[in-house]
């Protein structure tokens, strides 16, 4: 090795005893097996070269101090370099991994929870509140809700109630003014790159971009979320079969109408399989059988993830949802199963559907024992249907009795009675009920 034949002369010049490690070679960091030993080129195990250059540091700066400048080297004490050098490939890749190589993804560089722990996602929420600059009051106010495994939840309320807010807080869109949020066991502020791992979300107008086409757009998005190259072509055929827009694969997005770009924004949410699916008003723009279509697939993806569907539609939540969350004014005024919030409204009220002379029905019907008022509240082809309200305090069965003395009553009076069925207690009623309430006093 060069450098050999200078050692031996630094020896008997300086006097020193560091041997071949006080060389321009060792001082650059050669190993001391092969500065001792040129001919025989052989390597020392890590733990001899880690001790041999320290001796042959301690050398070199002897020799500088004694000589400046003669056989000195400015990177005499560059320690990482010598093990650089002396060490196996693998132990150098990892000295350059914090200087030369380019850093993974941060999604890449942190380690996937197990799949089957987090497949299917739980969110829990504690008084949650998020305040816009300026407003009177605050868009989202001290909400609480847990969501478990696999159920599919209807986010329930007028325009303005703060369900989009609540939406974009869970994807991580938006950070909580106060509270904490969960999603998949991770808190959205402290946690918020696993959090949102774990979260598809579909936003009431999907961001696309127009210029792609919708598998190339499916692909950019697949890489985006991570998932793995030898997973991505079957997982991107999986959601542009769920979403329905395997027939429009190779189209332009620009191109597509409104109902076919808000599936694409459906395939995307579900494309990583993500445990939880956020979807804020999945069915806008879609005609009748793609809404149908939509609801179907909202009920599937329930069997595999936590679904909660934000509208304002009532028959979306009783068509897909097995809970309903009930928003008005920033505050969560009602929540349960869906059958359990209809019963919140008893019906208070009967119609029946009668052909005859309405008059004389009406006058039958106001003295039934129970009824505090008949009246019309319909009619057509020669058919009239009539409203008999009963008092607030009658109980299940009171009411019942009243209704079979109504009828009997419309025939005593000579009218035909074709159909009869209660009025109210319906999920329409309840929202009714509960979002006609006047506006709070502004919080200071």
């Amino acid at each position: 090795m060069p450098g050999g034949g200078g050692g031996a002369e630094e020896e008997e010049e300086e006097g020193a005893g560091a041997g071949a490690g006080a060389s321009v070679g060792a001082s650059a960091g050669a190993s001391a097996g092969a500065g001792a030993d040129a001919g025989a080129g052989a390597r020392a195990d890590a733990d001899a070269d880690a001790d041999a250059t320290a001796d042959a540091d301690a050398g070199a700066g002897a020799g500088a101090d004694e000589a400046p400048g003669v056989g000195a080297s400015p990177w005499a004490h560059a320690k990482p370099v010598t093990h650089a050098i002396g060490a196996s490939a693998s132990a150098r890749r990892k000295s350059l991994d914090r200087t030369t190589r380019r850093p993974s993804m941060p999604w890449r560089g942190q380690p996937r929870p197990p799949r089957g722990r987090t497949r299917l996602g739980v969110i829990s929420v504690s008084h949650l509140s998020r305040r816009y600059g300026g407003q009177p009051r605050p868009a989202v106010d001290d909400v609480s809700f847990t969501i478990g495994p696999g159920e599919v939840v209807g986010f329930l309320g007028p325009n303005g109630a703060g369900k989009t807010t609540t939406l974009r807080i869970l994807a991580g869109f938006l950070a909580p003014s106060s509270g904490t949020v969960t999603v998949a066991g991770h808190d959205v502020a402290e946690d918020s790159l696993e959090a949102r791992r774990n979260v598809g979300y579909m936003a009431e107008t999907s961001p696309l971009y127009g210029e792609m086409r919708v598998v190339e757009f499916l692909r950019f998005r697949a890489e985006l979320k991570g998932v793995a190259r030898r997973e991505r072509a079957s997982w991107i055929d999986d959601a542009m079969g769920k979403a329905g827009v395997l027939d429009v694969a190779h189209k332009r997005i620009a191109h597509l109408s409104k109902g076919y770009r808000q599936r694409v924004g459906l395939a995307d949410a579900v494309l990583a399989r993500p445990p939880v699916v956020l979807l804020d008003e999945p069915t806008a723009g879609l005609d009748p059988n793609q809404i149908r279509e939509a609801r179907r697939l909202v009920r599937e993806l329930g069997r595999d993830h936590t679904v909660v569907l934000s509208t304002h539609i009532l028959g979306e939540v009783e068509a897909c949802a097995t809970r309903v969350l009930l928003m008005h004014q920033g505050k969560l005024v009602a929540e349960g199963p869906t059958e359990t919030l209809r019963g919140m409204r008893t019906a208070t009220a009967v119609d029946l559907v009668v052909r005859g002379d309405e008059a004389a029905a009406l006058k039958a019907l106001g003295a039934v024992t129970g009824v505090t008022k008949a009246a019309r509240a319909g009619g057509g082809d020669g058919v009239v249907r009539l409203r008999a309200t009963f008092g607030k305090k009658l109980g299940d069965a009171e009411r019942a009795a009243a209704t079979e003395a109504c009828v009997a009553a419309l025939v005593a009076a000579g009218a035909g009675v074709r159909e009869v069925r209660p009025a109210g207690g319906s999920l329409e009623d309840v929202f009714a009920a509960l979002t006609r309430e006047e506006t709070p006093e502004p919080h200071e």
